[in-house]
């Protein structure tokens, strides 16, 4: 269990609500972030949730306390959740007033939420009388692999601040995820001179390290853009149908009006 700083009260509130009324969630997005020491600041609160039916209702319950209205397509159903949609939500109670709330049920590329949960960060706010559940480092990654410019410089701080703090007593899985998921050429190529040993134990992921020379910053960074632009492509292909969804629901609600 990790403890961190007090982090801003109107997430810790929503946080200690979803708490209270058991919602199996894990914080993801930029908050998350913030708490593995790779972003400074962000404005919501991003949530990956467990899809069934008591869970939806203990969130209902939650959002009610926190005065939190459904602020866009999709609204509020479970079935939207579960293809994948985000539900987003706008809060009206005044100790979190303006606050937006981001709700899913699956991220691409990722386990299902059992999975997630399994492996998740636990942290203890140590001016609070609860924990809260954080999306795993590994995990937030290979969420963060988008088609969104903002997310890639993201997963580069995400695993540069993980090296930082572990980089002198590492385990064979921090160096595989270094070694799996580093965004930066000199890392990589310090990584490689450091842990040849653990390069066969990642190979099915990044088979270009086994014959990659450690000094050649500039392949590694081509075969870098390689690996980001095939992973903004597929983000692109999976929401492409689900965009088309929403701009049906959209014109579907402007007709009732």
């Amino acid at each position: 269990m990790q403890e961190v700083p007090l982090i801003p009260n109107p997430i810790l509130k929503v946080l200690s609500t979803l708490s209270c009324h058991m919602v199996r969630h894990l914080l993801i997005g930029g908050q998350a972030c913030v708490l593995y020491g790779a972003a400074e600041f962000s404005r919501d609160c991003d949530l990956v949730i467990l899809a069934d039916d008591e869970n939806f209702r203990n969130l209902q319950r939650a959002l009610d306390d926190l005065q939190a209205d459904c602020i866009a397509v999709p609204e509020f159903k479970a079935e939207y959740l579960q293809r994948g949609h985000a539900v987003h939500f706008r809060c009206q109670h005044p100790d979190v007033g303006g606050l937006r709330i981001d709700v899913m049920s699956t991220l691409r590329g990722c386990a299902p939420f059992e999975e997630l949960w399994s492996r998740r960060t636990t942290i203890q706010d140590p001016d609070a009388k609860f924990s809260y559940e954080v999306l795993a480092i590994e995990d937030l990654v290979q969420a963060k692999k988008t088609q969104r410019d903002k997310d890639w410089p993201m997963i580069r701080r995400l695993v540069e601040a993980h090296y930082d703090e572990n980089q002198d007593a590492p385990s064979d899985a921090m160096i595989n995820f270094w070694l799996r998921e580093s965004r930066t050429p000199s890392m990589l190529a310090e990584l490689l001179r450091r842990f040849p040993e653990r390069i066969a134990a990642v190979a099915s992921s990044r088979p270009w390290l086994e014959s990659m020379g450690i000094t050649d910053i500039k392949h590694i960074e081509y075969l870098l853009r390689q690996e980001e632009d095939a992973q903004r492509l597929a983000d692109e292909e999976y929401w492409k149908p689900l965009k088309a969804e929403l701009e049906h629901l959209r014109l579907n609600r402007h007709r009732r009006k």
